[in-house]
């Protein structure tokens, strides 16, 4: 069987349901505007809990390395600063796409 390529991300974002609305519309527009144009990425789906206190990303990239360099711009960081702000706290975890079906 051979390996598909790619790295997915998954990110688990925490917050109340006070910011919940807050913290979706930053992050799609932060895909709008800013992730999906980067070079490497294939797609994305934000997923929110209905207690509205967790949000789970899971972005799809081509390497590991496009993933990266996209956290290194400099309007990310800005960003990520914003979202950050309206979280308790978020996890991003890197997995290796091992099998595919």
């Amino acid at each position: 069987m051979t390996r598909p390529a790619g790295q997915t991300v998954i990110t688990t974002f925490e917050m109340t349901p006070a910011t919940a609305q807050d913290l979706l519309e930053r992050l799609q527009d932060a895909y709008d505007q800013v992730i999906r144009h980067q070079p490497g990425f294939i797609s994305a789906r934000l997923h929110m809990n209905d207690a509205m206190t967790r949000i789970c990303n899971a972005s799809h990239w081509q390497r590991r390395e496009d993933y990266q360099a996209m956290l290194r711009t400099p309007e990310m960081r800005e960003r990520n600063r914003h979202i950050a702000a309206l979280c308790k706290g978020f996890e991003p975890v890197m997995y290796d796409i091992v099998a595919e079906f």
